[in-house]
């Protein structure tokens, strides 16, 4: 089996954010609103927390379109914006998931890693932070930076997240040519996977690697 080419490694890349990062992302501004909306956030200004919410769905609608074309100028402003009025908040992280991912569509890899960087360096929580961290390994790779990405995945991940650590790592060292490992890999992320539809994109893998064995 052959490492893949560069633009081999970025249409990967832009499957994995279309199946995963999506729900994600959406999810993410549901979630924040109903764990923040009663809890801690009620101890802040309630217009605050409104307005960051609804600039953070106006970017979702923005990046996220039927089209997969987003109007990256609008997108820009309204980052610019989440970030000045929101810094270091869970809505601005968000915020710079979807940028980051808007930059993976347009091939702007550099861009999509600084800013996923920017939240690895100081998430806001666990979560952003793995995200960022998964994120980030599979841009590295469509940089032909697998080793990078591996060192990124090094160590145990939280449980609910620990199946895409794994995927992400046998796709890494299959692109090394690693293969008895990635074998390894993509069966610890198959026994850790919750989501039935992912056990068959895991399961193909491992029978591409099988018939490279052949």
């Amino acid at each position: 089996m052959t490492s893949h080419t560069e633009d081999e490694e970025l249409a990967q890349i832009k499957d994995w954010w279309q199946r995963s990062g999506k729900p994600l992302l959406a999810g993410g501004a549901l979630a924040l609103v109903a764990v923040f909306g009663w809890q801690g956030w009620q101890k802040q200004q309630t217009g605050q927390a409104q307005n960051a919410s609804a600039l953070y769905q106006q970017l979702l609608d923005t990046s996220l379109t039927p089209s997969g074309k987003p109007d990256t100028a609008k997108v820009a402003e309204l980052y610019g914006q989440l970030q000045s009025e929101f810094a270091g908040s869970h809505y601005a992280q968000y915020g710079s998931l979807l940028v980051a991912k808007v930059a993976v569509d347009e091939g702007k890899l550099e861009d999509a890693a600084a800013e996923l960087r920017a939240i690895l360096d100081k998430p806001v929580d666990a979560t952003l932070g793995e995200l960022a961290r998964q994120r980030l390994a599979r841009v590295l790779a469509a940089q032909d930076k697998a080793e990078e990405g591996l060192a990124l995945l090094a160590g145990e991940a939280d449980p609910a997240f620990q199946a895409g650590r794994e995927e992400i790592r046998g796709d890494l060292l299959v692109q090394l040519g690693r293969l008895d490992e990635a074998r390894a890999a993509y069966e610890k992320a198959k026994a850790a996977q919750p989501d039935d539809a992912a056990l068959g994109t895991l399961q193909m893998k491992l029978d591409d690697l099988a018939k490279g064995d052949a």
